[in-house]
This record gives C-alpha cells, sequence and structure tokens, in this order.
C-alpha cells in the first residue's frame, strides 16, 4: 500500500489493482459487481468480468449479453456502480460511471479477443432472464449480434483501505481526480 497520506499515490494503487483484474482471471478485481437501477426502479447488483482499465481516460469495459436486464436499465438510465473488495490490501473500491452500450461492428475488436469458449455467454435463448420449466432448459449458441461492450466512464470513485487506522477518499472526473480525503 501506498504512502498513508499521498492521495496520487492511493488512487494510483487502486488503479493497479483493476489492471491486474484484467490482466490476471485470479485477480480480486477481475470480478466487480456492477449495480443498475431496473425501469421499475429496483437496484439490481451483479458480477460481471473486468475487461478493460484505463486511468488516462478513467475508463472501465465489461461485455454482456445485449439481450439482459442490466442493459434494459442502462438503456432507460445510463449510469451505474461497480464495487471491488481487495481482500489482501483490504482495499474498497467503488466507482460511479456514466456508461454507453456498444454493439456491432465498432466492437469488433473486443469480440476477437473473447475466448471461443466464452463466446456462449452472448445468445442465450431464451434470453436472460426468462422463466423456463426446467434448470437445464435453455441453450448457449454464440450469437455475435448479442455481444455488447460496456464502456464505463466514470465519474467518482470512492476508496476505503481498512487498516488498524482506516483511510478513505473520495475523487471526482469534475475536479480532474485531485481527491480528498473524507471521514471513513
Amino acid at each position: 500500500m501506498s504512502d498513508t497520506n499521498d492521495l496520487v499515490a492511493f488512487l494510483a494503487d487502486a488503479w493497479r489493482h483493476l489492471a491486474e483484474g484484467v490482466a490476471d482471471a485470479d485477480a480480486p478485481a477481475r470480478f466487480p459487481t456492477f449495480a443498475t437501477i431496473s425501469p421499475d426502479g429496483v437496484p439490481e447488483a451483479r458480477t460481471v468480468a473486468l475487461r478493460h482499465a484505463d486511468q488516462n481516460v478513467a475508463l472501465v469495459e465489461v461485455h454482456t449479453d445485449i439481450d439482459t436486464n442490466k442493459v434494459r436499465a442502462l438503456r432507460k438510465a445510463p449510469i451505474a456502480a461497480l464495487h471491488v473488495w481487495v481482500p489482501r490490501a483490504r482495499l474498497q473500491i467503488r466507482m460511479t460511471a456514466e456508461v454507453d452500450i456498444r454493439t456491432g461492428p465498432g466492437v469488433e475488436a473486443e469480440w476477437n479477443k473473447v475466448p471461443s469458449g466464452s463466446r456462449v455467454s452472448y445468445g442465450t435463448d431464451p434470453v436472460p432472464g426468462t422463466p423456463i420449466g426446467h434448470v437445464y432448459d435453455y441453450a448457449k449458441p454464440v450469437v455475435r449480434d448479442r455481444f455488447a461492450v460496456l464502456r464505463c466512464l466514470l465519474t467518482d470513485i470512492d476508496l476505503v483501505h481498512l487498516d488498524d487506522q482506516h483511510r478513505r477518499a473520495a475523487y471526482q472526473r469534475a475536479d480532474d481526480w485531485v481527491g480528498t480525503w473524507v471521514a471513513p
């Protein structure tokens, strides 16, 4: 962990964990919780796989099937919250983001990086969330047109380090990620 009073280093530590989540399937940041508000106003949280993280533009990306509840929610309100817990570092990373749903030819590069065995995640039949009569009463064909990239342009980052003395900092895009210490 960084110098305890260095806001820049504290934020850099968080981004390092996010980058590890992209690069290493066993890293804690690989599977953040992704939360949206349904069109009916109900909070919905689910685990997603982190596919890209870029501190320079404050962007993280996840992939999804275009026919999921999260996409329906994002079409109504294109905002989301992401949560990561890094146990060894005792670090909680909370992020809020404006989300851009990308599909079609514009996401070909991302599709090409999806391992062939993982491509069945995009095309569940019937669509995800549909009631079925038996536990395995669905098919998992690969449907390229159902692949979407959720580009999450971060607006806020809240970090909490749970050590003997807790520390917490809040960062906002609006102030160019300068950050401020806040009571944990």
